[in-house]
């Protein structure tokens, strides 16, 4: 099993790709690690201002600002 870079719970910003005109910039929480090979790891994140979740590729992810915890 591939070893994720980001974990649960970890802020990161999106990376948009060639295809990825209509996909909100900004910052997105790590809500869950998907199962893949090493060449295709990829996360479901949630867009911490319209509160949509999608599946991005780790390859356009980037680590962002340290979670905030209240």
């Amino acid at each position: 099993m591939a070893t994720h870079l980001y974990t649960v719970g970890q802020n990161v910003e999106f990376i948009a790709g060639r295809f990825d005109g209509n996909v909100p910039r900004g910052l997105y929480t790590v809500v869950r690690q998907l199962p893949g090979s090493e060449q295709l790891r990829e996360y479901r994140v949630k867009h911490q201002q319209d509160g949509h979740e999608r599946v991005v590729p780790e390859n356009q992810l980037r680590g962002g600002p340290p979670a905030v915890f209240s």
